[in-house]
Order: C-alpha cells, then structure tokens, then sequence
C-alpha cells in the first residue's frame, strides 16, 4: 500500500496533495515551519523539521512511508540535501518535485549571479530603490550594503526588527498577478528586483511587470544539488507512484 511523505511549503506541493487526497492515497504533508500561518491540507500535516537526514530517515521507516515527494522551494537546498542522505540511509524512494526554472524573455534586463553573496556584491554602488524579493532567510546579507532603499515582501509580518537600516514591508502570499505587482513596483518607486530564481507561475508577474517597466532584475541561481530523479507536474509524480520505475528523467 502507497504511503506518501511530503515535504511541501510550494503550490505545486500543495497541488499534489489535493490530488493525493482526491484519490484517497494516504499522505502527510511537512511544512517546514517558518511560516507562521501555514495554509491548511486536505491531508494530515506536520510542521517542523525532523532531527537531520538521520531523524528523516527514522520517520519515513517508524512511519511506514512508502515513497518522499521533495515539493520544496528550489532554494531549500539543505532540506533536499537531507531528503536524499533520508532515502538512502531508509530505502525510501525519493522523486523531486519541482519548477522549471525561469528563462529570459525578449524584453528582459537580467543579471544572473550565482548566490546571494554575489548578488549583495553586485548592489555597490549609489542608492537605489530595491524590491528584495527573496524571502526573510538571507535579508541579513544585504546589511552589507546600506545605501539602499528595500521593499521586502514577506509572508508574516515581522515580530524582531530587521536587519536593513532603511526598508519598507508589505506582507503578502502569492499567487501575485500583473497588475497588482506593476502597481506595487511603481508605488513604490523600484529601480531594481533581486530575486531567486524560483521558477512556476505564482511569483512570475513582478518579472513581468519589470521587463514593461524596464527595470533591471539581478537572478539569483539556484543551488547546486546532487543528481536526483525529478519531475516537473502531478502526473509525474502519480506515474512515479504507481510504478516506481523510470522516470524519464
């Protein structure tokens, strides 16, 4: 009998789980537990981490976890990291299911950079007006460079200070259309978006907006993963399930 580990916090997480649940294949849905209002499942959910690869690995056996779906955000590299040393230390087979990753369109002013280092690097120079759209995890970082004006969207509004001298919050959850974040952009006054480059719909419309607005955007690249079988929709994800043969990948 299929048992499905998920470790979620995406759409497309979320998206398989209605699924799952639609189908009646038992699963648990994992948020990490850095939102403070996670959305509800319709499948049972747990929050918070495991105890490591180690802790994983003891939850996908005691638990009788028959397959791991790593739905995460492709940014979450140490949660992925610990999925795979998870399936191989229990025998659990692991698939990742994730978001293709956003291309350049005609019309776009993008400089890639390879990790949030470089992209505070990137930012010397005069002030400008910021959209920082990466999440509060690495906001520390661009402490190194205080000339800015920062717009953070953040999913809860902050109960600690921040760490940026000169900022503003607008607390939302996407998915964010076109035209509220057009709106946002120019309210704002934003010269430049540094953004991870996530991939899927539901943070797209402010690349949008900026190549109409023609604003530069520095892209921040995902981090590099060990080889691991990966999908990119639902159904590959049910095919995975129900043949837990090749993937095609």
């Amino acid at each position: 009998m299929i048992k499905v580990l998920i470790l979620g916090g995406t759409t497309e997480a979320a998206a398989l789980a209605k699924t799952l649940a639609d189908l009646r294949i038992p699963a648990l849905y994992s948020y990490a537990g850095r939102v403070k209002s996670p959305k509800p499942q319709p499948i049972p959910i747990r929050t918070g981490g495991f105890g490591g690869p180690d802790g994983l690995a003891h939850t996908l056996q005691t638990g009788g976890f028959t397959h791991l779906v790593d739905a995460t955000h492709p940014f979450a590299e140490q949660i992925s990291r610990n999925a795979l040393q998870a399936s191989s230390t229990s025998g659990v087979p692991l698939v990742a299911f994730t978001r293709l990753p956003w291309q350049p369109s005609h019309g776009d002013h993008w400089q890639p950079v390879a990790n949030v280092e470089a992209a505070v690097r990137a930012l010397s120079g005069p002030r400008q007006r910021i959209m920082l759209a990466i999440g509060r995890q690495h906001l520390e970082a661009f402490r190194a460079q205080p000339q800015h004006h920062y717009l953070l969207r953040l999913v809860d509004e902050p109960t600690d200070p921040l760490p940026l001298p000169d900022c503003t919050v607008t607390v939302d959850r996407g998915p964010f259309t076109l035209d509220s974040d057009r709106a946002l952009l120019r309210r704002h006054g934003i010269e430049r978006i540094v953004s991870k480059n996530g991939g899927g719909d539901g943070a797209s419309a402010k690349l949008t907006a900026a190549r109409e607005l023609q604003l530069p955007v520095l892209m921040i690249g995902r981090p590099a993963l060990p080889t691991r079988p990966e999908v990119h929709c639902v159904d590959q994800v049910l095919h995975w399930l129900c043949h837990d043969t090749d993937l095609g990948v």
